[in-house]
């Protein structure tokens, strides 16, 4: 039996989620993105690029968060305890669920932990009758994006100025990722 197999998925309330979600990840490269006027185009385009030195990234987040209309969320529980999550919303507007956090423990990365989650969302966007899952990462998460795409996810549109209006520099630029349902 894999480790996957021995986790279950848990719908989480406001009192069961934890307080705090921390993401880290360690990337050696970047999309690095570059963006040209010309006189009756624009070409844009992503490149792969390594960095200097690997960077690392640090940041907190909350579930349940009052912007997101009607949040779901949800864990994987492997032996009681929680090792990842997922946040869902869906965009009533566009009929598109938005996976507002997902994040699994660094222990358990590779493992088929994230799969199992993301497999989880795309069935509750059907459930809800969503034509499209969407998310958002950043250029210089590498591993996120090839995970993403090798998930089916296809990038929908970028934001240069989401982050701070050097995003471009800093090579952080958010990413529109979206799979078809």
């Amino acid at each position: 039996m894999t480790l996957a197999e021995k986790v279950r998925i848990v719908e989480l309330t406001k009192d069961s989620a934890p307080p705090t979600l921390f993401y880290h990840y360690t990337s050696h490269g970047y999309y690095d993105l570059l963006i040209c006027r010309e006189t009756r185009s624009w070409k844009i385009e992503l490149t792969l690029k390594l960095f200097d030195q690997p960077v690392e990234k640090k940041s907190e987040s909350k579930l349940f968060a009052d912007f997101i209309a009607v949040p779901r969320a949800f864990a994987a529980v492997l032996g009681g305890e929680q090792i990842g999550w997922i946040e869902l919303g869906l965009e009533a507007w566009n009929n598109r669920m938005r996976v507002w956090e997902f994040l699994v423990k660094e222990e358990f990365r590779r493992k088929g932990i994230g799969k199992l989650l993301m497999d989880y969302a795309v069935k509750i966007a059907k459930e809800k009758g969503a034509r499209m899952l969407v998310l958002e990462t950043q250029t210089c998460n590498v591993n996120a994006i090839n995970f993403y795409i090798k998930y089916g996810f296809e990038l929908l549109g970028f934001d240069a100025a989401t982050y701070s209006n050097e995003d471009i520099a800093r090579k952080e630029v958010r990413l529109e990722l979206g799979l078809k349902l």
